[in-house]
């Protein structure tokens, strides 16, 4: 905007001077649109000043606002502790623009408190305490995460370390006594020694009863990990989680800035190790109290910890169980329903439970079948079809007598149908091989595609399936040489076909 100064001086030179818009435009550098505009105005009332407050604080944000528009929008969608702080809006910004950003702290975190005023409310904080270096402290926070395009309600295991103020984080979709060892396990290797002392809640996952005296009764599985790593536990007084208030902030700081916005990955062992590694970097920033970084200060923790075990600790947890008439059995609580075999059929099996999966063993410790595990509150079923498959097509002629035929997916029983009888066991041999050279999924899209072209034989199985799955292309069209005779285009008796035999031949 010009000054009244340089206003004034475009129209003397117009209406006193008689120079023209042009000229005047060269004279003064501006552009004859501006100048045409100052000669024509015929209306100087000025507007009133701002009202005090009023003035855009976050002009400077302008380029980036809605972009943290839409991060905090989206925030609305997530849980509350799962949100954008304006500390993890700020190093966004700097991740995604680099350089080319170049606002202060001050003035995103005043811009994201006005935009959250009337939606989220203060947090509180949390008061120091004295630790000696060496101690830990251990809880889990909830998350949600997305693994391979699919979103979880899942858990994550937090280690702080209060002396140095330093920790470490992992994901899993529950929390079980396989989540915490394999978590704890994890971050012990990843560190290269073990706390002699961490500091526990009560949480029932290891806790199976506080006694009068204050002591508790812990589980067998809690005992032998403890007396493998050697180090010494604690646990907080009943309702008093401040007392490992390291940790309960730490959990917060971890959510805050390593797991918004939601996570995405493929899987979830390889996101850990990445999340490891983080924490590693997150370590480089200055103690909030002390005159050193997080890393330099958690070498002096690491320097009295324990040293690792010289061997590897199996985690995993082994229990026994009856299968149904159906070769399947029930976990938590009867909410999670695993197949094994038919084979197995109202039988004990010996079952191997990892944080991630569920494995059946045979008599031998031979794996029978895996499952993904299942997490949740509502009933959920995971089936291996392969055992079944195979089983039915050893005898196809009982398949619509047994209760195996009604668990098969709509179009799998479709298909059967229409399939002649004598070709029934071959096909499902066909879909038992594509289940297990890929998955049942894949098996059940193939049936479906099979149903459409009325191709009810195991070879149209397999060549359906490569050229749905695999990418296998057509064969071209035979090109035969220019010696072989061609037949007129209409030939409705067999003698001329004898004759063009006959030529061919020699007769």
């Amino acid at each position: 905007m010009l000054t009244m100064t340089q206003i004034d001086s475009i129209r003397k030179m117009y209406y006193e001077q008689g120079k023209n818009i042009s000229e005047i435009s060269k004279i003064t550098e501006n552009d004859r649109k501006t100048v045409r505009n100052y000669i024509g105005k015929d209306d100087w009332n000025s507007s009133p000043p701002p009202a005090p407050g009023t003035k855009d604080r976050y002009a400077k944000l302008s380029p980036y606002k809605a972009e943290i528009d839409r991060w905090l929008e989206e925030d609305k969608h997530a849980k509350r502790k799962q949100r954008h702080t304006a500390t993890r809006v700020y190093n966004r910004l700097i991740e995604a623009y680099e350089k080319e950003f170049d606002c202060l702290y001050r003035t995103v975190a005043g811009y994201v408190a006005e935009k959250k005023k009337n939606i989220y409310g203060t947090q509180s904080g949390f008061l120091p305490l004295e630790h000696p270096a060496g101690e830990a402290q251990l809880d889990f926070g909830d998350v949600q995460f997305f693994e391979n395009g699919h979103l979880y309600d899942g858990k994550y295991l937090n280690i702080s370390f209060p002396y140095s103020n330093h920790g470490y984080l992992q994901l899993f979709h529950g929390e079980n006594e396989e989540c915490l060892f394999e978590g704890m396990q994890a971050i012990f290797e990843h560190i290269g020694r073990v706390s002699y002392c961490i500091w526990f809640d009560n949480t029932s996952t290891i806790v199976t009863k506080i006694l009068k005296d204050g002591g508790r009764k812990l589980t067998d599985g809690f005992l032998r990990f403890q007396a493998h790593y050697r180090f010494e536990s604690t646990f907080c007084n009943p309702a008093e989680g401040h007392e490992k208030g390291n940790v309960e902030a730490k959990v917060g700081y971890h959510r805050r800035n390593m797991l918004v916005p939601i996570p995405r990955f493929d899987s979830l062992v390889e996101y850990n190790k990445e999340l490891l590694k983080r924490c590693d970097a997150d370590a480089q920033r200055e103690h909030y109290r002390m005159n050193a970084t997080h890393e330099q200060l958690f070498e002096e923790d690491r320097a009295v910890m324990l040293t690792l075990p010289k061997n590897s600790l199996d985690v995993s947890k082994y229990i026994t169980v009856k299968t149904n008439g159906y070769g399947r059995f029930l976990l938590n609580g009867g909410l999670h329903e695993y197949s094994v075999s038919p084979k197995y059929a109202k039988a004990s099996v010996q079952l191997r439970l990892t944080s991630s999966e569920v494995i059946a063993l045979d008599e031998n410790q031979r794996e029978i079948i895996k499952h993904r595990r299942l997490y949740g509150k509502q009933k959920q079923q995971s089936m291996q079809w392969l055992p079944y498959l195979t089983q039915l097509s050893r005898n196809p002629g009982a398949l619509k007598y047994t209760g195996i035929y009604q668990m098969l997916p709509a179009p799998i029983q479709n298909y059967l149908e229409k399939c002649e009888k004598l070709e029934k066991g071959n096909v499902l041999r066909t879909i038992a091989k594509l289940t297990k050279n890929s998955n049942f999924e894949e098996a059940t899209g193939t049936v479906l595609s099979a149903l459409q072209y009325g191709a009810c034989n195991g070879d149209s199985l397999l060549s359906l399936n490569e050229r749905l799955y695999h990418n296998t292309p057509g064969l071209p069209p035979i090109k035969t040489n220019s010696h072989i005779p061609r037949l007129s285009p209409i030939a409705n008796e067999l003698a001329q076909y004898d004759a063009g035999l006959g030529k061919l031949g020699g007769r």
